[in-house]
């Protein structure tokens, strides 16, 4: 029997079914790489949904922690400690805003859920997120999840929640008023399929906000750090928001989330009124630092703009695919039919690692630092993969 069978027997016997049983047991990985119990080696192209971002068991990342977990684990956060300052400090200069604030957490649905408290410091209580969006999945950031599939079952959520279409500023200048404490958007919807809103929707919010008050959020947990070859995901619309949110990879593989608050008239938290245990834990801290660190002194924004593009382009000549959406290497193959489940399938029995997000689209996210030869090697077995699908 293979092991991997062996090993969704006893997850069904141990583990909650909220996942499904996943169909491999992975033992190790080294960069774009990783290895399944059985010993078969799969080219990951989802790097832990957008969060090994540079890859697995980085040197530079693997140094730090190993060197930290040496000097100081956990310190909860009633101390202070170096790697959490030196991180903070590092984002206001990588959000280029000196009044930048931050708050460490583990997750994005965390950072969500922060800025969701932050948003009612103002003495306001509506909030405007847009149709499609996922913000993650506790009560507060799933009430302001944009997907009725995902919040159906646990009603009642937060009221005062009102979403927009994604994209559309008419819909949205009609719903956000000078009740709005915030309005939340992705700068890429990641979970929704990779859809990418029009040139000027994010000036468009901008507006908005300001002509009404309301904080401006974006949750730049699946675009952030570099994913878009940007590092928030929303530098090239010019526009500065009241809030960023960040997870992913941020961590470069380690639970870590962020809010950071931007400008004087946005308020912050006072002592008491939130908090993390875990939240902005030295070790990962430590690895946060050494992958911005590597992405700045390695010029990685840079290649993960050649990058995406040298894919985008190779995918899009392959029969079989409608057209490419996205950004930097946060990518969505959509399908010219309803196989992306299937899909996925036949590219994990081939040794490829991707998801389908929903039933025509393919969702990319390899590690930023990928090469052109793992690059080649992807597209080459992906149209592949897409000839074994019934009636390609």
């Amino acid at each position: 029997m293979s092991r991997n069978i062996a090993a969704s027997e006893q997850w069904k016997d141990a583990l909650q079914d909220n996942y499904g049983t996943p169909g491999i047991l992975l033992t190790k990985g080294k960069g774009a790489f990783v290895w399944d119990v059985d010993g078969k080696k799969y080219l990951d192209f989802l790097g832990g949904i957008a969060t090994n971002i540079l890859g697995h068991a980085h040197p530079a990342i693997a140094s730090a922690v190993s060197e930290q977990i040496t000097r100081l684990g956990h310190v909860s956060n009633l101390y202070m400690h170096p790697q959490a300052i030196e991180l903070a400090q590092k984002l206001q200069d990588l959000v280029g805003e000196p009044s930048a604030r931050t708050f460490f957490c583990n997750s994005g649905a965390e950072a969500n859920e922060a800025a969701i408290k932050l948003s009612r410091l103002t003495g306001r209580k509506r909030i405007v997120s847009t149709e499609g969006s996922f913000h993650g999945r506790t009560v507060g950031s799933l009430s302001i999840t944009g997907q009725a599939s995902k919040r159906a079952a646990f009603y009642p959520l937060l009221s005062k929640v009102k979403f927009a279409p994604y994209g559309d500023l008419k819909s949205l200048r009609k719903l956000v008023n000078r009740k709005t404490a915030m309005v939340i958007v992705e700068a890429i919807q990641g979970e929704n399929g990779v859809v990418v809103p029009p040139d000027g929707y994010l000036a468009g919010v901008r507006e908005i906000c300001d002509a009404t008050g309301a904080l401006f959020v974006i949750d730049a947990v699946q675009t952030g750090m570099g994913r878009t070859g940007e590092w928030f995901g929303y530098e090239h619309e010019g526009v500065k928001p009241d809030v960023i949110t960040l997870a992913k990879g941020l961590g470069g593989g380690l639970p870590l989330g962020a809010m950071i608050s931007l400008g004087s008239k946005v308020p912050t938290f006072k002592p008491g009124e939130h908090g993390s245990t875990f939240g902005g834990n030295p070790i990962a801290c430590a690895a946060a630092n050494a992958a911005i660190d590597f992405i700045v002194e390695n010029d990685v924004l840079e290649h993960v703009q050649w990058a995406g593009k040298y894919l985008k382009d190779s995918l899009e000549t392959i029969p079989g695919v409608e057209s490419i959406r996205g950004s930097g290497l946060l990518l969505g193959v959509v399908l010219k039919s309803s196989q992306a489940v299937e899909l996925s399938k036949i590219c994990m029995h081939k040794g490829l690692l991707v998801n389908a997000p929903n039933k025509n689209v393919i969702r990319l996210a390899p590690p930023l630092n990928v090469t052109k030869k793992q690059l080649k090697t992807f597209i080459e077995v992906f149209a592949e993969c897409i000839k074994e699908l019934p009636h390609a």
